[in-house]
């Protein structure tokens, strides 16, 4: 699925959380949503997700504007996960799997459970409450939640945080063999720069709800002038004058 940001902001009494961003992610690409905390990606993720209204602007998913007409619509081929969202925690993982496997109206959903719980390697704590798991096992129950439906188009918030690197690299190499597998555009909102350049297609940087750079990882690093994505990162990050 294409997704076409066009000049959405969002108040919140009358101060801008997100004011006035643009971008676009083609069909089947990654991209990488950066910014310090507070900057908006969460409000503008919220937004894309059609949890928050934005007060100006418009979202288009393959050529179709997300409103309240064509909400349910679209959110059928969207997914998201967070290991800030925990699911359900005195429902055993088949449950909560089994729960959101009806809700987005899953055909063969038995068999894409198994699917899951094979590809994630979750077999081993399958039938343990998910408030029983370590980080590293909720955040793979989280990933397999929103590949449930197997989305055209998943956002991706932090999905490696607080995890070792052991696991890190888990998912990162699923999401990788996933994608080369599956057609799916990913949003990917990340601290972890090593993890964006190993993703991401493109990616747009956020400072106090505006966009203030974008490209691609290679291009932004000889941009600016840094070694890495994570230098340029701080760099932009911490530079008050810096606007796109």
């Amino acid at each position: 699925m294409k997704l076409e940001v066009i000049n959405i902001s969002k108040k919140f009494n009358n101060i801008f959380a997100v004011k006035d961003i643009s971008f676009t992610i083609d069909k089947n690409k990654t991209m990488g949503l950066l910014g310090p905390n507070g900057c908006g990606k969460t409000t503008s993720i919220g937004m894309m997700l059609g949890l928050i209204s934005p007060s100006s602007g418009k979202i288009i998913i393959d050529n179709k504007e997300l409103n309240s007409k064509n909400r349910i619509e679209l959110l059928g081929s969207i997914n998201f996960a967070s290991p800030y969202i925990e699911l359900p925690k005195k429902l055993t993982v088949f449950q909560n799997l089994n729960v959101y496997a009806k809700l987005y109206g899953v055909k063969n959903a038995s068999q894409r459970i198994d699917e899951m719980i094979e590809n994630l390697n979750l077999k081993d704590f399958v039938y343990k409450k998910n408030g029983e798991l370590s980080s590293g096992q909720k955040n793979r129950v989280s990933l397999a939640k929103s590949l449930i439906n197997k989305p055209k188009l998943l956002f991706l918030d932090e999905p490696t945080a607080s995890l070792d690197p052991d696991v890190g690299d888990y998912v990162r190499t699923f999401l990788e063999n996933y994608k080369s597998q599956n057609e799916l555009t990913i949003l990917l909102a990340s601290h972890n720069m090593a993890e964006v350049e190993r993703l991401c297609d493109n990616i747009v940087m956020m400072k106090k709800g505006k966009i203030i750079d974008r490209g691609s990882c290679k291009a932004l690093i000889e941009k600016h002038g840094r070694k890495n994505l994570e230098d340029t990162f701080l760099k932009l990050a911490r530079n008050k004058d810096e606007l796109e």
